[in-house]
């Protein structure tokens, strides 16, 4: 890769726009703002290149999961893919299973049910206030040193748009105690806080966004060698499709609703997961924030799974009462698969999104959790998670199982991994250095 006029960060961060309008469509990673082995940015500051940001993501899915379909048997690089993680078999190199975290956070005594406590002790390291998370979540800490630069410290990204339940079960960012973030579930809305589309006729999607750019778009590309034309023009068109999906939902997606009907659901949930993940790579791409938490499903979430032909129980029930049962295990092992699936489009989103002599996959730590291990007892000790990245240390493609705690993990993905100083989290007293 040939280090051709140079894009400056400021340029990459302003993105493609017009000066008095309010619309705004960040710039892609093109070859042209990096060095000449694509390992950092050409030009930076007067001093010289500097490397390509990390990003960290936190990704969470309610009601835990069926350990003997989802935890593999075996550690090490030759574990065999559990059903559950059948949908990341693609990706066994970019990823690291990490089982045995316990989450004392969730056995301190106070007000609350099962989901409440694990759910604080999961974001924050600290038992429930009985109004909220006990302190700050693990993706502000980490936006407090990696987000001041963005446009955006951190973005809170959710799917599921059922109310049910209290603050707790509702929201995984928290800016401190009892002080939620709470996700964006309208994919409209998110699309216009990236873009930031103002105008009416804007929202009515009667223009698009791209008609406001276009000379700029032009001018810079009159700049670029042809490979970096080629890019643009691909990024420019994702934009348009995104846009365009965006618009063709049905009205009533546009608005936030209680608790589901019964008999089945109105949402039509992947199709929203998936376009909320793409306007998260989006974000990611074009700089306009390093931390971001996406929220596939809520903690005790009540949605049923009529794209699974599951309705006759609401995901919470399925994870009780006929869980016992083959039947009922065989339910809960395809819901988590669902989930799995979903987390492994986000992976693939960013693996194919070039940037510099690599991926955006490489320069992101995804984080994938849930506030349970095993469902139905509420086990909040040995809990499960998924590492995938290439960002600093981290190694993937094995299973590990840990003695450690979720603030242990925090940490050690904080400041070894993403190389976020945070000094400390609740709950951690060492690194696991035995997944970097």
């Amino acid at each position: 890769m040939s280090l051709r006029k140079g894009i400056d960060r400021r340029r990459f961060l302003q993105g493609v726009g017009l000066s008095g309008t309010a619309i705004r469509v960040g710039l892609p990673a093109l070859g042209a703002m990096f060095n000449t082995n694509g390992t950092a940015y050409g030009a930076e500051t007067s001093r010289g290149t500097a490397p390509i940001e990390t990003r960290f993501v936190t990704w969470f899915n309610g009601n835990g999961i069926i350990e003997k379909y989802w935890i593999p048997r075996d550690t090490g690089e030759a574990y065999e893919i559990t059903p559950c993680l059948r949908p990341l078999a693609r990706f066994r190199d970019d990823f690291h299973v990490i089982s045995g975290v316990d989450n004392p956070g969730a056995r301190v005594p106070g007000p609350g049910n099962g989901h409440h406590n694990s759910m604080s002790g999961l974001v924050s390291g600290l038992g429930f206030t009985g109004r909220g998370a006990g302190g700050a979540s693990v993706d502000q800490a980490i936006a407090q040193q990696l987000g001041k630069e963005s446009r955006f410290r951190s973005l809170q990204i959710g799917v599921c748009q059922e109310s049910f339940g209290e603050s707790i079960q509702r929201n995984m960012s928290w800016a401190g105690r009892d002080r939620p973030l709470p996700p964006e579930m309208i994919p409209h809305r998110l699309f216009d806080r990236l873009f930031g589309s103002k105008e009416e006729y804007w929202i009515d999607r009667k223009k698009s966004i791209l008609d406001a750019v276009s000379d700029d778009a032009k001018k810079l590309k009159s700049d670029l060698d042809h490979n970096d034309q080629l890019r643009l023009d691909e990024y420019l068109t994702s934009v348009r499709s995104l846009e365009r999906s965006v618009a063709s939902l049905p009205p009533e997606y546009s608005q936030v609703v209680e608790q589901p009907a019964e008999g089945g659901d109105l949402k039509d949930w992947p199709r929203i997961a998936k376009l909320q993940s793409d306007l998260l790579v989006h974000a990611l791409a074009s700089r306009q924030t390093r931390v971001a938490s996406y929220m596939l499903t809520k903690c005790q979430g009540l949605s049923r799974f009529p794209w699974l032909g599951y309705t006759n129980d609401r995901h919470h029930g399925y994870t009780h009462g006929e869980v016992e049962t083959p039947k009922g295990q065989r339910i809960m092992r395809d819901i988590n698969r669902w989930h799995v699936e979903e987390f492994a489009y986000l992976l693939a989103k960013l693996k194919a999104t070039p940037e510099g002599a690599g991926t955006l996959l490489d320069h992101t730590c995804v984080l994938f959790q849930h506030e349970h291990a095993e469902a139905n007892p509420h086990k909040n000790n040995g809990l499960a998670m998924i590492v995938a990245g290439h960002v600093g240390s981290l190694k993937t493609g094995r299973h590990t199982k840990v003695t450690g705690t979720v603030g242990d993990l925090y940490m050690t993905l904080a400041e070894e991994v993403v190389g976020a100083k945070i000094g400390g989290f609740p709950s951690a007293d060492k690194k696991l250095t035995e997944i970097v």
